[in-house]
């Protein structure tokens, strides 16, 4: 204590010394302050002057200092310092700082300082706000409602398939007349083997596709674009040469499906390349996690079971009052549980990918796999009504761009799409399914981020000139056109009236399976595009995308791009 005193009184006389030379700035402030230290002594020294004995006033402060910092700040004899000590004009800046320069520096702190800054109002540095890191944990569940609105339709779907079910056995083994006998040994003799051969001859051309994607990406587009063109083409002339109504209906859609196929590859040949080189990059994680397909297996598994059984509820449907309004329901149901099962599977493996790319995780597969089909399922059930309606009208805006000329309402048609197109995919949009299952967001906010992400990039071109929807569209239609082809050909020779009908059925079987198993590489290639546009230096992606985006800056791109709506007309 000794020889820290005289450090002290050095430092209480610099104190006021620079006091003095303050006062001639300010020299009201400072009798303010002053007097203020002086009441604040009167108290002090009141109330230790029965424990003191000292005469030195320097010693004296110190004691009574140390004293003051040992009370509790609850004290009624602080408060009451404090309270005395607050009335007084705080002092100038340049006093404050010189102040607090001497107290760091000495052992005790001198009398004059803590007069006019108590500790408890000493003034505290406001921390800087950090950024709020998005957890990827997220336990709560998305679209509460969707999910709800899609297990209420399950239960009645199951019910409703039981029940027709039910109808068709009591039609065949119940029925007293013999007319409807035959009829059910019919339709379960000419019709339901066909059917269930489709089935089968899906699922096997699902699981052919996804080894070809995988293996030899850059040559499956190629040979998708054209071998769908060749299949769908050939069913079309299949069912004209049956020569009958319903039959030359269905064939001549398939034709002019195929045409319009054949324009389309033509029109993107030219990005087939980039189209390879992003595929190729982002099947490499694949490899990492061997069990990324099992909950396709799974969902093309539980597919093909409720296909099985929606195939004898049709039957039934035929012995049923209403049977057209029936099978129309029993399709719309069919087709909203299948995209549902595809839509659990690309949450499954965007999670897998995602997390991969954005945290370097090499994720388990079987809870990814558990957390689509609980927190996430309510996403996918949202996105499985909208999305393809999305895709449609985005379909539909692309031709009419195409089509505008010098027709000034074609043109308006044209650009009012474009900017119905572009409000809708904004907010609601089939990327949004990485970031659902990254981040568990709900199905609109993930569709905005993502959509926020792309502009931030300035990726929205690559995004509208990407091909693997396209692609994986057009695996589903090449399936359901091989499915066409053999069941016709088989209906035909055995019971010619049933061609058309059965005709319909195997290709929306085969188209559904495959679009099931083609999760995977569309899954894949919205991860790898999302995340790099959530953190584009990441030492995961190479140039691919920032050559393309150089390319597209410069003008030097030859690749015809997606029709956007121009900023003359989006600023209206």
């Amino acid at each position: 204590m000794g020889a820290a005193e005289p450090v002290v009184e050095r430092e209480s006389e610099e104190v006021e010394v620079r006091g003095e030379n303050g006062e001639k700035k300010e020299e009201g402030e400072e009798r303010d302050v002053e007097k203020g230290e002086e009441v604040g002594f009167e108290y002090e020294e009141q109330a230790v002057a029965a424990e003191s004995n000292t005469n030195d006033d320097h010693n004296q402060r110190d004691v009574h200092m140390s004293m003051m910092h040992r009370l509790n700040p609850t004290n009624p004899l602080r408060i009451v310092i404090n309270s005395n000590t607050r009335a007084a004009t705080p002092p100038p800046p340049s006093r404050f700082s010189h102040g607090s320069n001497n107290i760091r520096v000495g052992a005790t702190p001198s009398p004059p300082h803590f007069s006019h800054t108590p500790p408890h109002s000493q003034p505290r540095s406001t921390p800087n706000p950090q950024p709020s890191i998005t957890t990827l944990n997220s336990r709560k569940y998305t679209n509460k409602i969707s999910l709800f609105l899609f297990l209420l339709h399950m239960v009645a779907a199951i019910g409703l398939v039981g029940f027709l079910i039910f109808k068709g056995v009591q039609g065949l083994i119940e029925a007293s007349d013999n007319r409807v006998k035959r009829a059910e040994k019919r339709v379960l003799k000419f019709f339901l083997p066909q059917v269930e051969a489709a089935s089968l001859l899906s699922i096997t051309l699902a699981f052919a596709w996804q080894k070809a994607v995988r293996v030899w990406p850059k040559f499956f587009v190629h040979f998708i674009l054209w071998t769908t063109f060749l299949m769908s083409l050939s069913a079309g002339i299949l069912l004209i040469c049956f020569q009958k109504p319903a039959s030359d209906g269905v064939g001549v859609c398939f034709i002019a499906f195929a045409i319009g196929n054949g324009l389309y590859a033509c029109w993107i040949s030219q990005r087939i390349g980039f189209c390879s080189k992003i595929l190729i990059k982002s099947l490499e994680p694949v490899s990492k996690f061997p069990d990324l397909n099992q909950p396709i297996y799974w969902m093309l598994g539980v597919g093909f079971l409720w296909m099985s059984l929606w195939n004898l509820a049709v039957i039934g449907a035929l012995n049923f009052y209403f049977t057209p309004l029936m099978i129309v329901l029993l399709g719309l149901s069919l087709a909203w549980t299948a995209e549902v099962m595809r839509n659990v599977a690309n949450i499954t493996v965007s999670r897998v990918i995602s997390l991969y790319y954005l945290r370097g995780m090499q994720s388990n597969t079987k809870f990814c796999f558990q957390r689509a089909l609980s927190k996430s399922l309510g996403s996918a059930c949202f996105g499985s009504l909208f999305v393809p309606a999305i895709e449609t009208l985005r379909i539909v805006a692309r031709a009419l761009n195409l089509l505008e000329g010098e027709d000034e309402f074609m043109f308006s048609c044209a650009h009012c799409c474009l900017r119905v197109m572009e409000s809708i995919f904004r907010y609601g949009n089939g990327w949004a399914f990485v970031q659902i299952a990254a981040y568990g967001k709900g199905f609109v906010k993930a569709s905005q981020d993502t959509w926020e992400l792309f502009e931030r990039q300035e990726m929205e071109q690559i995004v509208d000139s990407d091909i693997t929807s396209s692609i994986c569209f057009l695996t589903g239609v090449c399936s359901g056109s091989m499915c066409v082809i053999v069941v016709a050909a088989w209906t035909a020779r055995v019971h010619q009236s049933f061609t058309a009908t059965i005709s319909i059925l195997a290709f929306f079987i085969g188209y559904l399976m495959t679009r099931i198993a083609m999760t995977l590489p569309h899954a894949c290639v919205g991860s790898y595009l999302v995340c790099y546009a959530e953190n584009p230096d990441n030492r995961l992606f190479d140039n691919t995308i920032k050559d393309r985006l150089a390319l597209m800056k410069s003008g030097r791109d030859v690749a015809i791009l997606t029709p956007r709506v121009p900023r003359r007309f989006a600023a209206r």
